[in-house]
């Protein structure tokens, strides 16, 4: 008789800022049982952890959608297979394009990144030179990040992404129209808040929220979630009250 994992029914992550949520639905995917399932409620669509599941785990990943939309996402994520997930300790996340639609490969590879911490890598894995990909980095990312070509040989190309830090701007003097503070409120509604004041923004508009830790994880999200270029400014940085000034610029 072998002891069964006790998985929660139901795992709300929104609760977690946004990089450990991969890390905790890894982990929970890297032991789950065959046949077993575990579901999670997330604050938009997962999709991108689904190619990654793919690209460490391989085609063995039943993934369905039980609701879709707004701040409420709730997924059920099955091992249908048994697999020997690729083990790796000098990248952060990995992406296989080959396990990718065409049409989502822009959406999950800009996504992931956006929510990669400073100094973390990427790994790209294609079938032909990513080209598209690496031309949308030059442009977005130029001279934040380094991209490094570990294979290059016809049906593999490997590519190793590096996000650097991101270099020190002017303090922003956009017009102010809205503060609040979302220490009060559960983290899921914090980011609720705070995606729903950046909405609300028009260019050259900014707000300053209040938050009792570094709210970092929420810039990465953000990046990750739009094109509007925007400005992270801290105007108190802890150690037990943190503020932050984000407008959306004039592109």
């Amino acid at each position: 008789m072998t002891d069964k994992i006790q998985l929660p029914e139901e795992l709300d992550v929104r609760v977690l800022v946004p990089i450990e949520r991969h890390r905790t639905l890894l982990k929970m995917f890297k032991e789950l049982p065959v046949g077993e399932s575990f579901i999670f409620i997330n604050d938009h669509d997962p999709l991108p952890l689904y190619y990654e599941f793919r690209s460490i785990h391989g085609d063995v990943v039943g993934w369905e959608y039980l609701r879709r939309g707004g701040m409420d996402w709730k997924v059920r994520v099955t091992r249908e297979e048994a697999s020997v997930g690729r083990e790796f300790t000098d990248i952060s996340t990995l992406m296989d394009l080959r396990k990718v639609d065409q049409k989502d490969r822009k959406h999950v590879v800009f996504h992931r990144y956006g929510m990669m911490e400073e100094g973390h890598i990427m790994e790209i894995i294609a079938a032909q030179e990513p080209e598209e990909i690496h031309a949308i980095f030059n442009e977005r990312f130029g001279g934040q990040h380094t991209w490094t070509y570990r294979k290059r040989e016809p049906g593999e190309y490997v590519v190793h992404i590096r996000k650097e830090a991101a270099q020190e701007a002017a303090p922003t003097t956009g017009v102010v129209v809205n503060t609040f503070d979302v220490r009060p409120f559960h983290p899921a509604q914090r980011h609720e808040m705070v995606f729903q004041a950046f909405e609300e923004l028009k260019p050259g508009e900014a707000f300053i929220f209040t938050n009792d830790h570094d709210p970092k994880p929420l810039y990465y999200q953000i990046e990750a979630e739009n094109e509007q270029p925007f400005t992270w400014d801290y105007v108190q940085a802890g150690p037990e009250v943190w503020e932050v000034k984000v407008m959306k610029t004039k592109a």
